[in-house]
């Protein structure tokens, strides 16, 4: 049994496909497939289910990977604790974000930390909130850039930045004609929402009273805020946009742009780690590539925002 088998079994439970596995850790698949079988005859038990549509682990499978995810994650802090005394700014870190910021961020800072530190491999993954506080759990990923949130008092946050949410308007709605948008005026529109778990979508719910945005036939919910957008620009209704999303915009898309009224909905965008974290320098450098990557105004809250 070695812990290089044990990388192998919780890869094949995280992607729940041996080649995708393989492809994770830099192998072949015959190499991967030929490896876990090894352990399955060495342990006397099946891991894996495997069959044409899907793998799945067996019963006993499940506690073997519960327990090689343990192995693995306390190996991975043995490098990183290394890594940190020797102040090395390179080998993988794996990075969980937001569907809602990531269109609009990464394209900001990844190229150009790529570019400077071509030793460090940033492993870049969309989740959910969820998603993204059960990863850094399970130590899937080594950090995430999410939303602070309630909930979220078993994580480090590290400050980044403060994004303001803003109205995107069809020219046919009646808003269009309005210099801003207030909570009040937002009954009988037809809004493009995110769909449920999306914590862009929860915020704007709660801040707008949206009470019966579940059930009213004139809120959809998808899952792109691209999607919704391009529906407003075609004469359908409106959306809400992250402050960094209109930044990206052409004249023509920003006329279609409306601010909300004081007090502005604003989010929080943090770095979350676990608080057994060990990589802090490369922690701090991706922070600052973060923060000048964004707008300074964005770097401070200010009394016209309310945070959600």
């Amino acid at each position: 049994m070695t812990l290089q088998q044990m990388e192998y079994i919780v890869a094949v439970y995280r992607w729940r496909h041996f080649a995708k596995a393989a492809e994770e850790c830099g192998v072949t698949q015959p190499t991967l497939s030929q490896m876990i079988q090894k352990l399955e005859n060495e342990l006397g038990v099946k891991i894996f289910e495997r069959s044409s549509q899907q793998v799945v682990p067996t019963a006993m499978g499940k506690m073997i990977v519960e327990q090689a995810w343990k192995v693995v994650n306390r190996a991975n802090r043995i490098k990183d604790m290394v890594s940190e005394a020797k102040e090395s700014l390179s080998g993988t870190f794996r990075i969980g974000i937001l569907p809602t910021i990531a269109p609009y961020l990464l394209p900001r800072f990844f190229p150009q930390m790529m570019e400077d530190y071509p030793e460090l491999h940033l492993h870049v993954t969309e989740m959910q909130t969820s998603g993204l506080v059960k990863a850094l759990e399970r130590g899937e990923i080594d950090a995430a850039i999410a939303v602070s949130m309630d909930g979220m008092d078993k994580l480090v946050q590290t400050p980044l930045f403060y994004e303001q949410f803003f109205a995107y308007v069809s020219k046919k709605s009646r808003l269009y004609e309005a210099k801003s948008v207030k909570t009040a005026d937002l009954g009988n529109q037809l809004l493009w929402m995110l769909d449920e778990g999306h914590c862009f979508r929860d915020q704007l719910v709660k801040f707008c009273s949206l009470k019966s945005a579940d059930m009213s036939k004139d809120t959809y919910r998808l899952s792109s805020i691209e999607t919704f957008m391009r529906m407003v620009e075609a004469g359908l209704g409106m959306t809400f946009i992250p402050e960094l999303a209109v930044e990206q915009l052409t004249g023509e898309q920003r006329q279609l742009v409306r601010p909300f009224a004081i007090p502005i909905p604003t989010r929080q965008v943090v770095l979350l780690t676990t608080t057994s974290f060990i990589r802090q320098q490369l922690l701090q450098l991706l922070a600052e590539y973060i923060r000048k990557a964004v707008p300074e105004r964005m770097l401070k809250f200010n009394n016209t925002e309310q945070r959600v």
